[in-house]
C-alpha cells in the first residue's frame, strides 16, 4: 500500500541559536548548526534533527543520545539533568523542561503549517474515530485529513503515525505535509493524554468538539474529575478559538458553564441546545434523521452506521463545520455515502442470516453504547464475544461485565489483549461483575470464542465481538500476535459453511 510521507518535501534549515532564542536559552557556543527537523524519539530522528531529550515515565530521555547521534541527530534540546550527559563538543540548548517547549519550537520550526487549512480537534472518551471518519466523508476526502486512533490520512492516503494523537514533532511534520499536499481541512483526535502532555501545543483549533465523558484511562488520571479536568483544557484560547459541545452528556452540560471560548451546544435527546436532531429513526443498517438549528436551518439525512450514537457524532460534526463556514446541506450527501469506518460497528456480511458486528468498545460507556443500539434492532438473541485489556483500569472490568449482561442473551468472556497480566485474572473480573439470568461463557481462546458464537447463533440473531475492532494483533505477555477479529470471523464462517 501506498503511504504518504511523514515529514514535508522540503525540509527546514533553521539555526540552532534560533531555537535557543525561541525557548529564551542560549545554546552551547561555538555549536550554532544547523537543524532540519526535530523528534523526541531517538528511533524517529533523521539526519539533520535536533534530538529532544526529555524526562520520561521510565527513563530520561538522555539515555538515547548516542543512537540519536548514530541515527544523524545534530544538536541536543534537553534539561539541566540531561545535559550533564552531553559532551561539551555537541550542540546542545538547556531548558527547564523539554517538553513544555518542544511543541512551540516543532511549529516555528515548520513555520505554523497548520495556519494554511482548518483543524477540527474531537475529544471524548467514545466516538471520536467514528466522528472525524464521517466528517472527512462529509467534507471530502480528496481535500481533507485525519489524524487519530486508526492512523493518518492526507488527502485520501494513508501515513504512518503511532499515537492517537501524536507528540508534537510528528504532528507538526504531518500539518506541514499537509500544507504542501494543499489540504483544506483537518479532523483530529485530542486525547487527555495529549492535551496534558502538551503534544497539541504550539498552535489553536479552529473548533473544538466534545462527545462525551465516561470511565477511562483511570490508570493515567487520578479519578473522573482529573480526566474531565484534562479535556477540559481544549476548551480555552490557548487550545481553541470556538467550541462545540455535546449537552446530553452531564459532563457537555458542565462544560458549557466553564469553558472560556464561545461555545455552540448540540443535542438529539430533546435537551435544549445551538442543534438539534429530531424523528431520528433507527435501523441495523443505520439511521434517518432531521436535523434544525437556531437559524432556522433544516434538513434530513442519512447515517449509514448503526447507533444512537452515531447520530450524536454526525450531528457533532455537522454543527462544527458548519461553524467553520460550510452550508450543512452540502455535509449530508457526504455522509451518507460513507463506508463507515473500520473496526467501528463494523458489519460483516454472511448468508446465515445473522447479523455480525465488530466494535472498538472496550469500556463501560461504549459497552453500553453499543449494546443498546443493537438490542432494538435484533429480532433474537443478541450474543457478545468480549474482554477486557491487561495493564489498563481494573476497576472497570466487573462494569464491564455487568453491562454485557444487562443486554446481552449470551456473553463469552474471552481475552483482549491481556499485555503483561495474567489473562484468566482479567476473565474473573470481568465474569465478576455479571448479574442476572444472562448465560456468561468463559472462552480464553479468542479464536475459539469467536467460533463458539457463530456456532450459536441462529437467523435473525446479532453477534458482537468487541473490544479490539481495527486491531490486526493480539498483545500477550510482550508479543504482538496476527490477529484480527474481522478476519478470524471470516475465517470461522467460511469452516461453517
Amino acid at each position: 500500500m501506498q503511504h504518504m510521507r511523514t515529514r514535508p518535501a522540503t525540509m527546514p534549515h533553521v539555526k540552532l541559536s534560533h531555537v535557543a532564542k525561541l525557548v529564551g536559552a542560549e545554546p552551547a557556543p561555538g555549536h550554532d548548526t544547523k537543524i532540519s527537523g526535530i523528534t523526541l524519539s531517538s528511533s524517529n530522528v533523521q539526519p539533520g534533527d535536533l534530538f529532544v531529550a526529555a524526562p520520561g515515565a521510565s527513563a530520561h530521555g538522555i539515555r538515547f543520545l548516542e543512537s540519536a547521534v548514530a541515527a544523524g541527530a545534530r544538536a541536543v534540546l534537553t534539561d539541566h539533568a540531561g545535559a550533564l550527559a552531553v559532551g561539551t563538543d555537541f550542540p546542545l540548548v538547556i531548558v527547564e523542561s523539554p517538553r513544555q517547549v518542544v511543541a512551540k519550537v516543532a511549529a516555528a520550526l515548520y513555520e505554523q503549517p497548520s495556519d494554511a487549512f482548518m483543524t477540527f480537534g474531537v475529544t471524548g472518551t467514545q466516538g471520536k474515530t467514528t466522528a472525524t471518519h464521517l466528517a472527512e466523508a462529509a467534507f471530502g476526502s480528496a481535500r481533507s485529513a485525519v489524524v487519530g486512533t486508526i492512523g493518518t490520512r492526507i488527502g485520501g492516503v494513508p501515513a504512518k503515525s503511532a499515537l492517537t494523537t501524536p507528540e508534537a514533532p510528528e504532528l507538526q511534520a504531518l500539518f506541514a505535509v499537509m500544507r504542501e499536499e494543499l489540504v483544506e481541512a483537518c479532523f483530529m483526535e485530542v486525547s487527555s493524554h495529549a492535551l496534558v502532555q502538551g503534544r497539541v501545543d504550539g498552535f489553536v483549533f479552529d473548533v473544538a468538539v466534545f462527545l462525551n465523558l465516561g470511565r477511562d484511562h483511570l490508570d493515567f488520571h487520578a479519578d473522573l474529575e482529573d480526566y474531565f479536568a484534562a479535556k477540559s483544557l481544549l476548551f480555552t484560547p490557548a487550545h481553541a478559538r470556538v467550541g462545540v459541545v455535546n449537552v446530553d452528556d452531564e459532563f457537555g452540560r458542565r462544560l458549557v458553564e466553564t469553558a472560556t471560548i464561545p461555545i455552540t451546544s448540540f443535542s438529539i435527546d430533546g435537551h435544549d441546545a445551538t442543534w438539534r436532531a429530531t424523528d431520528i429513526r433507527e435501523t441495523s443498517a443505520g439511521s434517518d434523521v432531521n436535523v434544525s438549528n437556531r437559524a432556522g436551518e433544516s434538513f434530513a439525512f442519512h447515517i449509514p452506521i448503526p447507533g444512537r450514537f452515531n447520530v450524536s457524532n454526525a450531528v457533532a460534526m455537522v454543527a462544527a463545520m458548519s461553524i467553520a463556514g460550510i452550508p450543512p446541506s452540502e455535509l449530508a450527501a457526504g455522509i451518507a455515502a460513507s463506508a463507515g469506518v473500520p473496526g467501528r460497528m463494523e458489519r460483516i456480511a454472511n448468508d446465515r442470516d445473522i447479523d455480525i458486528v465488530v466494535d472498538y468498545a472496550h469500556k463501560p460507556d461504549a459497552i453500553r453504547a453499543i449494546l443498546a443500539a443493537l438490542r432494538p434492532v435484533t429480532d433474537g438473541k443478541l450474543i457478545m464475544v468480549m474482554g477486557a485489556g491487561g495493564d489498563r483500569d481494573q476497576g472497570k472490568r466487573p462494569i464491564m461485565g455487568q453491562l454485557a449482561a444487562e443486554f446481552a442473551d449470551l456473553v463469552i468472556v474471552t481475552d483482549d489483549n491481556p499485555r503483561s497480566e495474567d489473562p484468566s485474572a482479567i476473565r474473573r473480573e470481568v465474569i465478576a461483575g455479571v448479574q442476572g439470568d444472562c448465560d456468561v461463557v468463559e472462552i480464553g481462546d479468542r479464536r475459539e470464542a469467536i467460533a463458539y458464537a457463530l456456532g450459536r447463533a441462529q437467523p435473525g440473531d446479532t453477534v458482537v465481538v468487541a473490544g479490539k475492532g481495527h486491531e490486526s494483533g493480539q498483545e500477550v505477555a510482550g508479543i504482538v500476535y496476527p490477529f484480527d477479529d474481522r478476519v478470524v470471523l471470516r475465517e470461522e464462517l467460511a469452516r461453517l459453511s
